[in-house]
């Protein structure tokens, strides 16, 4: 795609993405329109459209203008049963309830999780992350008035990011830029049970999923955009 995009989230029907300027984007009707404001991570999902800025503010898309909401994160993920996680600088896990996520106010209560996480990502059957050294680890009995759960499970494999599509699937990028699709995704067994290695001809830093198609962004924020046959 002829866009230029250093991150894009896409959950819940909705894709957005923020290039190497901060300038925010919508796909819309096929094309990408331009959304006033600035941030350097974006997601869309049950909990809304959230973002984060330079100095790490956080803001929710309301009315169509962008909130200031109290807290400090490096990324936020929206993909939650209608709650939101994020990390912050020092990599400390935070999440916010369905109360705070759908009250519409600027005024928030973050719930802190005890692991060390660089990346965080939420789905309807928990939330993943990957920590520094790349470790790979899922959030066991998240849900919306507990979004911060009960336990970390350490999953085989390493990757530098990873996001879970609104479907419950989940992709993740490793530090050679290769893309694996995790296997066996079930309400039984939420872990799945084992890594696919996509086949692709470009590395990628960054994958996100949703309504069949998969969004990379190549290592020089090219866009690609392929359809998906489970």
């Amino acid at each position: 795609m002829s866009k230029k995009l250093k991150q894009i989230d896409a959950g819940a029907g909705q894709v957005y993405g923020v290039n190497s300027n901060d300038e925010i984007y919508q796909w819309v009707d096929n094309n990408w329109k331009n959304i006033p404001g600035k941030l350097t991570h974006v997601s869309a999902g049950p909990a809304g459209v959230w973002g984060v800025n330079r100095a790490n503010d956080i803001f929710k898309m309301k009315d169509n203008k962008w909130m200031p909401v109290s807290g400090i994160l490096k990324q936020v993920d929206a993909g939650g049963d209608k709650f939101l996680g994020g990390v912050n600088a020092q990599d400390i896990i935070y999440c916010l309830t369905q109360r705070y996520t759908v009250s519409g106010s600027s005024s928030v209560h973050w719930n802190s999780l005890e692991r060390s996480l660089k990346y965080y990502s939420c789905g309807p059957l928990g939330c993943w992350g990957v920590n520094s050294n790349d470790n790979i680890y899922f959030r066991h009995n998240v849900n919306p008035t507990t979004c911060q759960g009960t336990q970390h499970q350490q999953i085989e494999g390493a990757l530098e990011m990873i996001e879970v599509g609104t479907d419950s699937s989940v992709y993740g990028v490793d530090s050679a830029g290769d893309v694996y699709r995790r296997n066996g995704i079930n309400a039984k067994n939420p872990t799945g049970t084992s890594w696919t290695q996509l086949d692709f001809s470009f590395a990628f830093k960054h994958v996100t999923y949703d309504s069949g198609n998969l969004w990379l962004i190549t290592p020089t924020d090219n866009l690609i955009r392929c359809s998906v046959n489970d």
